[in-house]
């Protein structure tokens, strides 16, 4: 009995000093975490806004504009003051000039007085200047700009070497990080606030944004100023917000640093900038689209056409769906935009595509975007065709003709059945499509008749399909719309 009591002792106090073990390591554990949570969080601002500051610029702009004189004083005719006014304040004379100013803010990325800032800052200037955290005053050049991005680079010449700030990762930023805002708000000079980033990846209006949201206060003037990170860092250019008063309200955004340092050195380099294009028009995969193709999820970018260039070349058809693009799965359209945008001129590369229920590999050799954005399409002679008109899926349509092009102003090029009435019940109505819409391909095959189109329904229906995917084209714009068959 004394022997199990003794044991039972000593199991209980083995018991008790594990108890007492893991408690002391789950206060170590909390201890740590509360030392890391406080390594995350800055007690202040204060160093880092030292460190940066002297990189951080004001930007002043100023603009020639016409200043209207107005009507001269209406004095009746032959009074004493009549060649005074003539003289002195003709309004028939020349328009005087006066001097617009403007200000925003930017940072120096080079020693040797390269500064990054917003293209409306410095727009239509005919002189800016610069003036340092130091007070130290330069007149800066334009070396390149891109409204795309609302990013522009300038230059000035410095005898010394100037103080200046790296950029960062944004890919690595996560929502909820500590970031900071420095520039020149409302004009008030040199103004530094904090806050964290509320959200990632936000598109505006352009095709290559990629914004970081955040609630550090951005104001007029902040334009063109540096998000900094923690360790001093720029992961983004402040560049606008969101405000019903002209004022901040927590949301401001910043063009993302992945996005800046691409165009920065195009800029750089070429005074210009040099995207990639692939030559394609597309759309989102909707999940009615996914269906009607076969396609198992509904991602990618589908091709509704294909004029001449890169992919034309390549052999990339109209229905084709975009999966990869260089080894970068494809979620949506705008995930390729930027991906092909991103990529150098005359780069070649390998696009996969999803056609006819399977996928294919196309080596594509990619253009330039700017320059095709400026070539104008040769038009081509257009074929005769018979008009005839049938009500199919809840649509009357008739094959288009010439005159049918001449009073819709379609392009001579395009062939197909206009939508010439559409019940207004339908599925086809509630889809958008509308009266005056062209289809030029229903199942991914051209149509230039009404036979066409009742072909390819019954293909769909005898193949099973739930739906066919018709090729629409409104004022020249194609979309794809998946339409049911019925039961």
């Amino acid at each position: 009995m004394t022997v199990l009591a003794l044991s039972q002792t000593n199991s209980t106090r083995d018991v008790g000093a594990r108890a007492v073990l893991a408690l002391f390591a789950g206060l170590a554990l909390l201890l740590l975490q509360a030392v890391a949570a406080q390594a995350r969080m800055p007690e202040s601002f204060a160093d880092l806004a030292e460190q940066v500051s002297p990189a951080v610029v004001n930007i002043t702009t100023s603009t020639t504009v016409a200043a209207s004189t107005g009507p001269g004083p209406q004095l009746p005719e032959g009074s004493p003051f009549e060649d005074f006014f003539r003289d002195f304040m003709d309004p028939e004379g020349p328009q005087r000039q006066r001097r617009g100013q403007a200000l925003g803010s930017g940072f120096v990325i080079s020693e040797d007085g390269f500064i990054v800032t917003n293209n409306h800052v410095i727009e239509k200037a005919d002189e800016i200047e610069i003036e340092f955290f130091s007070g130290k005053l330069l007149q800066a050049t334009v070396v390149g700009t891109d409204p795309n991005t609302d990013i522009a680079l300038l230059k000035v010449e410095s005898d010394e070497p100037l103080p200046f700030v790296p950029f960062g990762d944004s890919d690595q930023m996560r929502v909820g990080d500590w970031v900071m805002a420095v520039g020149n708000p409302l004009g008030q000079g040199f103004s530094v606030s904090a806050g964290i980033v509320s959200a990632r990846n936000r598109a505006l209006s352009g095709s290559f944004d990629d914004f970081i949201q955040t609630d550090a206060a951005i104001n007029r003037g902040n334009s063109g100023g540096p998000l900094f990170n923690t360790d001093g860092e720029v992961i983004g250019v402040n560049t606008a917000i969101l405000s019903p008063n002209g004022g901040s309200i927590g949301i401001g955004f910043s063009m993302a640093s992945k996005v800046v340092t691409n165009v920065v050195a195009q800029l750089k380099e070429f005074g210009e900038t040099r995207r990639g294009w692939l030559g394609v028009r597309i759309q989102d995969v909707s999940p009615d689209v996914a269906e009607a193709i076969g396609l198992e999820n509904a991602a990618g970018a589908l091709v509704t056409d294909v004029p001449d260039g890169p992919a034309k070349d390549a052999g990339m058809e109209s229905g084709d769906v975009i999966v990869t693009f260089d080894g970068v799965e494809v979620e949506d359209t705008r995930g390729l935009v930027k991906v092909v945008g991103n990529s150098p001129v005359g780069k070649t590369v390998r696009v996969v595509v999803f056609r006819d229920g399977k996928t294919q590999t196309l080596k594509v050799t990619l253009g330039r975007r700017e320059t095709a954005e400026t070539a104008v399409p040769a038009a081509a002679e257009p074929p005769a065709t018979e008009p005839e008109e049938q009500e199919i899926l809840g649509m009357t349509v008739t094959t288009l003709n010439d005159e049918l092009r001449g009073q819709l102003e379609i392009d001579a090029d395009t062939e197909g059945l206009v939508i010439t009435l559409i019940e207004e019940g339908s599925e086809a109505y509630e889809k958008g499509l509308r009266a005056g819409d062209v289809i030029t391909e229903a199942g991914q095959q051209k149509v230039t008749g009404v036979a066409d189109f009742q072909a390819r329904i019954d293909e769909a229906t005898e193949a099973g399909r739930k739906s066919l995917l018709l090729l629409i084209r409104r004022q020249g714009d194609p979309r794809f719309v998946a339409l049911g068959l019925g039961d």
